[in-house]
């Protein structure tokens, strides 16, 4: 069974079309280890006799779509029919939807079994998964003291604990690369536009994506490949790089242009200060690269005025969840805040705030134009204790995560794509590096990041629970 853990989401997906594999017998080595990792809180719910009736319909068929067999999760904001959806609050506790939301049903089209839903958030609205109600706290594997990051922190946490080999997450600031660099597994945010089923494009602000967390850079793109084929129509807006991604992880990439900065938007804000661990995983992944013939040089970029803008994104983000004066009594302190926050901004202020986004938009595109990746730390600080955050303070709550990773939103409000990838060990941990790409680069980072990889080698496993 633990050799059948370790396997790739791309081996797996190979030896279930030739039926090496069943699907009864992956899902039931995937519960297995969910249940033996439950104290990690990657799960919110677990649907095991539902998971074990999908996979045996798969077994009973011929393999058709991409995910066929594959055991994958629901992070808890998204809807599946019949499934409690909590959306990490308790003023969503009892909250049972009748149809699903639409990722939910292409995860089934393309035949993938989905095992549960993972822990977030409240709304997904922090980088830490610890609810006050409505879901499990996730804790980071390697050491289960400290928090898994978040908003996808149980999607990362399954992952990293050996339970799915893939999962999707949904990233509006950070909530997919944050976890996954947290507990040392691969996270890729999509460009703005790039899927057709959480493209971004469904909202003003443009924040948040779907996207692959994975073991491997080659899953990552297997998954990223799948993702793309959900829907009946291709890029949202016109895409330099257009799918298949997969082969691109296979080869070295041709010689790159790699522009590296420890440069936040937010050091006008706040006192950013990059962990000594995080600056060494950097410099690896700077020597590495050159050490390959590629151009590696410091990336000259100075962002100013980034953190009022994203204070209103982000409170305005927050309004639109439809919550009763009852229910802002029962949610958390800074889901409150955020909530009445955006609530009280006036149209002048939102639409203003939306076009000094595009302002910022082109102006970190133009700065990151020479650079086919641009290297960046993907923490700022080493994992921090469960109960870490201010609870009490909203404002100094959402100060306390924007230090820990700085270098997230702003891909977010550019429209870019990033991934993150462990890269180095440091006292006994995974330290990783993000790689940012140009506008429908998703090509160019993932070969990048696959010969990090290969240059890297393999890391450890976390240790068993």
């Amino acid at each position: 069974m633990s050799d059948l853990l370790g396997m790739s989401a791309v081996d797996l997906a190979a030896a279930l079309r030739r039926r090496e594999l069943g699907a009864v017998e992956v899902v039931r080595a995937a519960l297995a280890r969910a249940a033996a990792t439950r104290e990690l809180g990657a799960f919110v719910e677990v649907t095991a006799e539902r998971a074990l009736e999908q996979a045996a319909r798969r077994d009973a068929a011929v393999p058709d779509g991409p995910l066929w067999g594959i055991p994958i999760a629901d992070k808890d904001l998204v809807a599946r029919a019949g499934v409690p959806t909590r959306y990490g609050s308790r003023t969503r506790a009892d909250f049972v939807p009748t149809a699903s939301d639409p990722l939910a049903a292409a995860l089934d089209r393309a035949d993938a079994v989905s095992i549960g839903k993972t822990s977030t958030s409240e709304f997904g609205l922090t980088g830490y998964t610890e609810p006050l109600g409505g879901g499990a706290w996730a804790r980071d594997p390697w050491n289960p003291a400290h928090g898994a990051g978040g908003s996808s922190g149980g999607a990362a946490v399954a992952v990293a604990a050996g339970v799915l080999a893939i999962a999707p997450g949904s990233d509006g600031g950070g909530s997919i690369r944050i976890p996954a660099a947290t507990v040392g597994v691969v996270g890729l945010k999509p460009s703005r536009g790039r899927l057709p089923l959480g493209s971004g494009l469904d909202a003003p602000d443009g924040l948040a994506v779907t996207g692959p967390i994975a073991r491997t850079v080659e899953d990552a793109a297997f998954f990223l490949d799948a993702l793309c084929a959900l829907a009946p129509y291709d890029f949202s807006v016109r895409a330099a790089d257009s799918p298949p991604f997969l082969p691109a992880t296979a080869a070295d990439p041709p010689r790159l242009r790699v522009g590296v900065t420890t440069v936040s938007p937010w050091d006008d804000d706040l006192e950013i200060a990059v962990d000594p661990a995080a600056i060494a995983a950097l410099d690896e992944a700077a020597r590495s690269l050159a050490s390959e013939g590629h151009v590696v040089e410091d990336a000259a970029w100075r962002p100013h005025g980034y953190g009022p803008l994203f204070r209103v994104l982000w409170r305005a983000s927050a309004a639109r969840i439809p919550l009763t004066d009852d229910d802002l009594r029962m949610v958390e302190p800074l889901t409150a805040w955020l909530v009445r926050e955006g609530r009280a901004l006036d149209a002048r202020g939102l639409l203003g705030a939306l076009a000094e986004a595009r302002v910022f938009e082109r102006e970190t595109i133009a700065a990151f134009a020479p650079y086919d990746v641009v290297l960046t730390p993907a923490l700022a600080q080493t994992p921090r204790p469960i109960g870490w955050y201010d609870r009490d303070d909203p404002e100094r709550g959402f100060a306390q995560q924007v230090e820990y990773a700085p270098f997230s939103s702003f891909v977010n409000v550019a429209g870019l794509p990033a991934l993150v990838l462990p890269l180095v060990m440091a006292a006994g941990h995974p330290v990783s590096v993000q790689l940012i790409g140009r506008p429908g680069g998703e090509r160019t980072i993932l070969a990048a990041a696959a010969q990090l990889e290969r240059l890297r080698g393999p890391l450890p496993r976390p240790p068993a629970p």
